[in-house]
């Protein structure tokens, strides 16, 4: 991208940022007020050395000499309270700022399609949430302090600099071409290597995240080596671009100040011509000194607050690119009470990515309110991606999902998604207690009855009455202080407790003993009355009475049926049925004999 053009993206993105500033408008007046009062107290300082100098040792001036210390010190009283609410009130401005983005960013985050989630890292997400936000908001609120601050007191002091001689003052302006081309090299640099800086915090906060949720799989096979170097490898890289930043700025700011001594020794040179000599009293030149000496802070300010800014717009460029992020497509309009729960697949085509190939190939099937319908086939058959299109998790490349003759892309997300409960074999749990995990959501207002009877049909108030404080027991994140099996339950007890006329089980029972497992299988046949239900099993003695089988191969449906009628067949259902008892077909049930004779 060209450099005008890289400038301007970062004029309107910094413009953009300055915008989470207006609502707080008058605390941040108040702080730029404050600020401009400490810019004018510089050069009422450097000014006060010509009546101070003039009127004590060249005029002596009784009245002006006794009047000198007290203006000093109400000059440095002026000063104080000027500091403190400068910077009180734009700390105050700035922590806004940092909430108002945290909360649109994760605000907007809950609302992405899931696909956004499969290709971006969570610590990815993470650095930006937090790491970015810093930045953004230190170049939205304490730069324009320094900003407005050092940048009136130059103004201010090359004012002063100008009413006491012209001449001396354009000489200190000789640099100022020289100075510009610098700080335009170093925007460049920083804009650059601050990207780079925050994509690399994202590898950090990834990888750190990875060997902390997976620590048992690094331990249990010896991973720790590996992730040391994975760690370092990243960590090195986010030192090395810390350090071209702070070489750049180190580079710059003495560079800057080099160009300023020279002009200042050019100054001073010209000033004690004799010449100059005359025409200059005593404190006219030490005012002039002072104020020349006086620059040299707020420009090594400004060439340092270049550096801040820059990291804030580099920032702020890829918070506002996930903000922008466009959310999950629920333009429904049409609401629904509760669905009888009629589902119907029209010629329903789907892929993840162009380059991988379609993953289901014209599905037509029909799924009738109050059926259970079991969805099976080989790992990458399709059958978690055919249920994830129900919710609307993800969008089909073409045909029609209906829900009770409605296209369900005319339904409101949320009316759409109150009509399922899901139990998936990834169990989600929240760090949060078990009253909590179970009445989640929607279901938070749930009656303690309720969800104590939830726990009871999910055969989970067994090892809930055990625990210390039982359903207020806090279960850790992700309910790591639970078992497997333990975790599914309260699983189903949430899918019981919220009662939706559709439900689907993606491997619902897959982390249970069989014990358990025989329970729940219970509670779920009961849960499965009168409801539609898709279920997604591997295990196929979990699906031998569902209403109907229906067999996937490849994205399409190769075979449907009852589970006796498609054994009776010998063909690709029966052979994955085999094939889990050791290649021993077992026998057909009685009750599939007696139907069929």
């Amino acid at each position: 991208m060209p450099d005008s053009e890289t400038g301007k993206q970062g004029i309107r993105i910094y413009r953009r940022l300055l915008g989470y500033t207006l609502p707080h408008w008058r605390p941040f007046v108040v702080a730029v007020f404050a600020t401009g009062v400490i810019a004018v107290s510089q050069v009422a300082f450097a000014a006060l050395m010509k009546p101070l100098l003039d009127a004590s040792f060249v005029d002596r001036d009784p009245e002006l000499i006794s009047l000198m210390p007290l203006a000093l010190v109400a000059l440095f009283v002026v000063r104080g309270i000027a500091s403190y609410t400068s910077v009180y009130w734009m700390g105050w401005v700035s922590r806004m700022v940092i909430k108002s983005l945290r909360r649109d960013m994760f605000n907007h985050m809950v609302r992405l399609p899931i696909r956004f989630f499969d290709h971006t890292p969570s610590g990815t997400l993470l650095s930006k949430l937090i790491y970015n936000v810093e930045q953004v908001a230190s170049a939205a609120t304490n730069a324009i302090t320094v900003l407005v601050r050092d940048s009136l007191t130059v103004i201010g002091l090359l004012a002063w600099l100008f009413y006491l001689n012209w001449i001396l003052a354009s000489i200190l302006l000789v640099g100022a071409p020289l100075v510009a081309q610098i700080i335009s090299y170093v925007n460049r640099r920083f804009r650059r290597y601050s990207t780079r800086l925050q994509n690399s915090m994202g590898d950090v906060t990834h990888i750190a995240e990875e060997s902390i949720e997976g620590q048992r799989v690094v331990k249990t096979f010896g991973g720790e080596g590996y992730e040391r170097g994975r760690f370092e490898e990243a960590n090195e890289q986010n030192r090395r671009f810390n350090m071209k930043l702070i070489a750049t700025s180190a580079a710059s700011v003495p560079v800057v100040q080099t160009i300023g001594a020279s002009a200042a020794a050019g100054v001073i040179y010209v000033g004690t011509m004799e010449s100059m000599l005359e025409a200059l009293t005593v404190g006219t030149f030490v005012s002039f000194v002072t104020a020349m000496m006086m620059l040299q802070g707020p420009i090594k300010q400004l060439t340092e607050i270049n550096a801040m800014i820059q990291r804030g717009i580099a920032a702020a460029e890829s918070i506002f690119e996930l903000l922008d992020t466009p959310a999950e497509n629920d333009t429904g309009t049409l609401t629904l009470g509760r669905a009888e729960g009629r589902i119907a697949f029209r010629d329903v085509h789907f892929r993840y990515e162009a380059e991988k190939g379609m993953v289901l190939h014209g599905i037509d099937l029909t799924i009738e309110p109050g059926q259970s319908v079991a969805l099976v086939g080989r790992s990458g058959s399709g059958k978690s991606t055919l249920a994830n299109l129900l919710p609307r998790f993800y969008e089909p490349e073409s045909g029609t999902i209906l829900l009770d003759g409605n296209d369900i892309r005319d339904l409101r997300l949320f009316d759409l998604r109150r009509q399922i409960a899901l139990v998936s074999q990834h169990v989600t749990l929240f760090n949060d207690t078990i009253a909590h995990n179970i009445g989640y959501g929607t279901l938070a207002d749930a009656s303690p009855e309720a969800i104590e009877a939830a726990a009871v049909a999910a055969h989970a108030m067994d090892f809930i009455r055990e625990l210390p404080q039982g359903l207020d027991t806090v279960v850790g994140e992700n309910g790591v202080l639970l078992s497997g099996g333990q975790r599914q339950r309260l699983a189903i007890a949430r899918a019981l407790l919220k009662d939706a006329p559709v439900l689907i089980l993606d491997e619902a029972t897959s982390a249970l003993d069989t014990e358990s497992e025989r329970h729940i299988q219970a509670a779920l046949e009961k849960l499965m009355e009168n409801r539609t239900t898709l279920v997604i099993a591997h295990r196929l003695s979990t699906i031998e009475k569902a209403d109907r089988i229906v067999v996937l191969d490849e994205g399409r449906i190769v075979e449907s049926g009852r589970h006796h009628e498609l054994l009776q067949k010998g063909g690709r259902y029966a052979r994955l049925y085999e094939l889990q008892f050791n290649d021993t077909p077992r026998p057909v049930p009685e009750e599939a004999q007696a139907q069929t004779a």
